[in-house]
């Protein structure tokens, strides 16, 4: 299984942005209950691998259209800013609520 690649980070203010690139060699996708990045935190340094694309390491989202035994099965994600740093907005519940 490959991890699919962060196509777009718009979070610029996360450590592992650099030119709406993620540069962590591995994210987290949400909480069970909000796809956020979990990886998302803010510092003064930049961090992860420069030459590197961001990949998603695991995703909480059960109810994503893309969920796989909690393993992201999209080609590639966009993240973007969120109420308290960071969603995926490729996020897709099966299930839309009313």
């Amino acid at each position: 299984m490959e991890m699919p690649i962060v196509n777009r980070c718009q979070a610029e203010a996360c450590a592992y942005n650099r030119n709406q690139g993620c540069h962590a060699l591995a994210i987290t996708v949400g909480d069970r209950r909000h796809a956020r990045c979990d990886t998302f935190f803010t510092d003064s340094v930049k961090g992860g691998d420069p030459g590197g694309t961001g990949r998603v390491g695991a995703c909480k989202m059960a109810d994503c259209r893309h969920n796989d035994q909690f393993e992201c099965q999209a080609p590639g994600i966009t993240v973007g800013a969120g109420e308290n740093g960071a969603d995926c907005l490729t996020y897709d519940p099966v299930y839309q609520t009313a």
